[in-house]
């Protein structure tokens, strides 16, 4: 099954064999919702996400027009609906918004015992995760799902140029709170 291309999965299920569709969700579904759960910080939220993103994607099959690849347009899909996820949850909770200096940058609960146990990626997952979500997003796209800045571009609908600008901001900002709280050494 693994020989059968995106596109040919998709023109079967034009066809109406629609149980072909479960070859596609298998294909993704490892990929998104690793990018969901990073962004929405939560693995139920995340899970009921990549739901709506597969019968999103299933119910659109007709306006895919190849213009991408499959797996881009369907991160498109993932990237959008865990954004939405994340405002409408935003307003749900906060009234008020803080200041960026605030939201980001709050005291975090360091304890170096258990910063020790951690292995470094778990300790710089956690930091990502403090990030803005579309800064989190594009380093975990671009670092941890190896996506090219063009691939990234597509999914964020955004220019390539936007996307390095991106890459770059979120880079400077891990830095600035790693050294803001004196996680510095943790990395090295």
């Amino acid at each position: 099954m693994k020989n059968i291309s995106d596109l040919e999965i998709i023109e079967s299920v034009k066809k109406g064999n629609r149980a072909d569709y479960s070859i596609l969700v298998d294909r993704y579904k490892n990929k998104a919702f690793s990018l969901i759960v990073r962004m929405v910080k939560n693995q139920m939220d995340a899970e009921e996400v990549l739901q709506d993103c597969f019968v999103k994607a299933y119910n659109s099959l007709e306006s895919f027009r190849q213009q991408a690849k499959f797996s881009t347009w369907f991160y498109r899909i993932v990237y959008n609906t865990a954004l939405t996820r994340l405002s409408t949850k935003k307003r749900k909770v906060e009234n008020d918004m803080s200041s960026i200096d605030e939201l980001y940058f709050l005291e975090s609960n360091y304890n170096p015992e258990t910063t020790e146990q951690k292995d470094s990626s778990q300790f710089m997952q956690s930091m990502i995760e403090k990030l803005p979500p579309s800064y989190s997003a594009v380093i975990n796209m671009f670092y941890l799902d190896n996506m090219s800045c063009e691939e990234i571009s597509e999914i964020m609908q955004t220019s390539i140029s936007n996307v390095k600008v991106m890459l770059h901001r979120s880079r400077n900002l891990l830095r600035d709170i790693l050294i803001k709280n004196n996680y510095a050494e943790e990395i090295l």
